[in-house]
């Protein structure tokens, strides 16, 4: 019978991990927590709108809620502006929006990628947007 000292089993001897390995692991870590590529987390979604425009309260009312839950919004978070007064800082758009509402794409550095004039409604919005989305995402300067 082996002593109380004695493992029953041996145990193995500890190696050294070869350099960098510690390191290169966090950063696979790090890679996988991250939800979503940097390139589309830096994506916006500007809305133009105005007081009294009734199409963009039925937006509001009626899809802002979800587009925000969904992973569109994750995509591009939906940010607002008003058609008459100041875009949000750092914000670059090809030309003034004259309807409300109007939907902008925005690129990591604020530059408009494309828009939406208009809401076609609810079923036609989602597929517009990620439209929109997909080519931004897929284009290599975009």
């Amino acid at each position: 019978m082996p002593s109380p000292e004695t493992p029953r089993f041996p145990m193995p001897t500890p190696r050294a991990l070869p350099k960098g390995f510690l390191a290169l692991l966090l950063a696979f870590l790090v890679t996988l927590s991250a939800p979503q590529s940097a390139r589309a987390q830096d994506l916006r979604l500007l809305m133009i709108e105005q007081v009294g425009c009734y199409i963009c309260a039925a937006f509001n009312r009626d899809v802002a809620p979800a587009y925000e839950a969904s992973a569109e919004g994750a995509r591009a978070p939906l940010i607002r502006a008003d058609l008459r007064g100041p875009l949000p800082e750092g914000v670059t758009l090809d030309t003034r929006p004259f309807v409300t509402p109007t939907f902008v794409l925005l690129g990591p550095d604020g530059a408009e990628i494309s828009r939406l004039t208009g809401f076609p409604g609810e079923d036609f919005f989602w597929p517009y947007i990620n439209e929109m989305l997909d080519a931004a995402e897929a284009s290599p300067a975009g």
